[in-house]
């Protein structure tokens, strides 16, 4: 704050300084204020995000959570922090489904995973010790930039992907409908991320750089059989139905990688017991067959729906040694973990490729009720 010039009278004097403290003051109020919510989403927050240390605004901390809750329009705006953090879980393969930067159910429950697999105690919350432990995993930056080309650009794009699956059998591809969907799903991220991350860029344009989360791009190629499983193998996996998720386990106990899942539903809950990986698909086509019987689909004979990250299994099928049960991708990953499937495993189409491409023919499947 500028001082007032020096007055020789003491009312005077007294005056500024009295203005002086209630500035102060007010400013003082105001920055706490502004504490309180997330800086403007940009590659540099993103990237610059660390955890404020105990003591330092921890207060301000659980005030802003409240505030959030009591104001849902603060959800919706991704918090640079989280944004990295989810980056950080993404690469250290305890996937928080789509990095969108808020405090879901999947960013949290994978949060907790990766604490204990850390020796920590479980939780759902973004702690010192919590991230202390993330950091450690990665030194690169969470957000990188990438240059569209001319094949991001050209596609080819389906116009529009029909709700019913007589209408989608119809179609010659189950391809992305755009660009931005294509982008989030190739780095794993929601498509408002993508938007907010990006103001005002076309995404449709060959040569506009643009920020995405640094992963391992998720491809759409079929890898060669003789290439597969890839190390780290995984020999077991468990299908929790209570927590929503799967997990992943090599020959030696050891947990490879976390996933949010969606799993089962009322009209056609996921089995129960013990069952084994029979093989892998990748980009398969998905035959309906009425006895399923799934609500909305009045058809009463069998038809095809062909391959596409839209396809209704997504990118991957991995087929269990149950009948018309399997691991699968989807069409819509940002629902993963939050919505219903018919029956089978659903994971985001990123989730789905990494664990087809490790998982041994023969791996054990666990069902965990509770």
């Amino acid at each position: 704050m500028i001082p007032k010039p020096w007055r020789p009278v003491c009312v005077a004097l007294l005056a500024s300084c009295l203005a002086a403290h209630g500035a102060a003051a007010r400013t003082g109020k105001g920055r706490k204020a502004e504490t309180a919510q997330p800086p403007a989403l940009t590659a540099e927050a993103v990237n610059a995000a660390t955890l404020a240390q105990p003591g330092a605004g921890k207060s301000e901390g659980t005030k802003s959570e409240a505030k959030a809750r009591r104001a849902k329009s603060s959800d919706d705006k991704p918090d640079p922090l989280i944004v990295k953090a989810q980056v950080l879980l993404d690469r250290a393969r305890f996937y928080p489904g789509a990095i969108d930067g808020r405090k879901g159910d999947n960013y949290r429950h994978a949060l907790s995973a990766f604490a204990v697999a850390q020796g920590l105690p479980a939780g759902e919350t973004l702690t010192p010790e919590i991230w202390d432990k993330l950091q450690a995993t990665s030194d690169k930056p969470a957000v990188t930039d990438y240059t569209l080309s001319e094949a991001d650009a050209a596609g080819p794009y389906v116009e529009r992907i029909p709700p019913k699956m007589e209408e989608q059998a119809e179609l010659k591809s189950m391809g992305y409908t755009n660009p931005r969907e294509m982008l989030a799903e190739r780095f794993h991220m929601s498509r408002d991320l993508v938007s907010a991350l990006n103001p005002g860029k076309p995404l449709d344009k060959a040569g506009t750089t643009i920020a995405v989360a640094a992963v391992d791009p998720m491809g759409t190629d079929k890898p060669k059989a003789k290439d597969l499983p890839q190390e780290p193998k995984v020999e077991r996996i468990e299908v929790d139905k209570s927590s929503r998720d799967v997990r992943a386990y090599g020959a030696d106990g050891k947990l490879v990688a976390y996933y949010p899942a969606s799993i089962g539903s009322a009209e056609k809950p996921a089995p129960s017991g013990e069952t084994k990986v029979k093989g892998v698909a990748f980009d398969p086509d998905y035959t309906y067959n009425p006895k399923y019987a799934f609500k909305g689909v009045k058809a009463q004979h069998k038809f095809t729906i062909q391959s596409g990250p839209n396809n209704p299994v997504g990118l991957v099928w991995i087929d269990l040694a149950i009948p018309s049960y399997g691991i699968h991708g989807t069409s819509e990953p940002e629902k993963v973990g939050k919505t219903e499937s018919h029956g089978c495993i659903r994971l985001t189409n990123w989730n789905a490729r990494d664990l087809a491409a490790h998982v041994t023919r023969g791996a054990k499947v666990t069902f965990k009720d509770d």
